[in-house]
């Protein structure tokens, strides 16, 4: 019988070893691909998994089903654990504030998790995206950098990463959107 995440999250806010066990073989892998992707290193990425489990044992933050799915959370605490492991080991010599990697008004974490976990779906539509919009796809979401950073190091206007990265959240949506209405679309009629 599948529980749900919620319900094994309960449990373990009550020391259920059995939940923990069960959430580690749902997410595992994900967080593994999705910590790997960030850090390009196998064994951080096995290290964020561990803290981010050690994390939900210890009970360092707390889910609201309110906020969002649960998914949605634990790739979040993911994210924030790679990228304070990769502060720790100085492979990234650059301040990174949480205000400089979701500024507002831009999309938040949890979209992209969403595409995250369809997998396929979103390497296909990053692979459908221009060179440009992919490299700031990469930089931004899977490399930890700021909107600035990115800025500084491809020596383009903010204006234009901002931009990028807009434009390639919209073009994503818009595949995403095509892939799970089961074709393809020209304008508005389908293939």
């Amino acid at each position: 019988m599948n529980q749900s995440d919620e319900l094994l999250y309960r449990k373990i806010l009550q020391k259920d070893k059995k939940a923990l066990e069960s959430l580690y073989d749902r997410y595992e892998k994900l967080l593994f691909s999705f910590a790997y992707k960030m850090t390009g290193e196998k064994e951080l990425a096995e290290e964020v998994v561990q803290e981010v489990f050690i994390k939900l044992w210890t009970q360092k933050g707390t889910y609201d089903t309110a906020k969002g799915k649960f998914s949605s959370w634990l790739l979040t605490i993911g994210r924030n654990t790679a990228i304070d492991l990769i502060r720790k080991q100085k492979t990234l010599s650059i301040p990174l504030e949480h205000e400089e990697i979701l500024p507002s008004g831009e999309p938040s974490i949890e979209d992209v998790v969403e595409w995250k976990e369809k997998g396929s779906d979103l390497r296909k539509a990053i692979a459908e995206l221009g060179e440009e919009q992919q490299a700031m796809v990469e930089l931004f979401y899977y490399k930890g950098l700021s909107q600035a950073k990115i800025a500084d190091n491809c020596s383009i206007p903010l204006g234009t990463v901002k931009g990028r990265i807009r434009l390639a959240l919209k073009h994503m949506r818009k595949i995403m959107a095509r892939e799970e209405k089961g074709g393809e679309y020209v304008g508005n009629k389908k293939l």
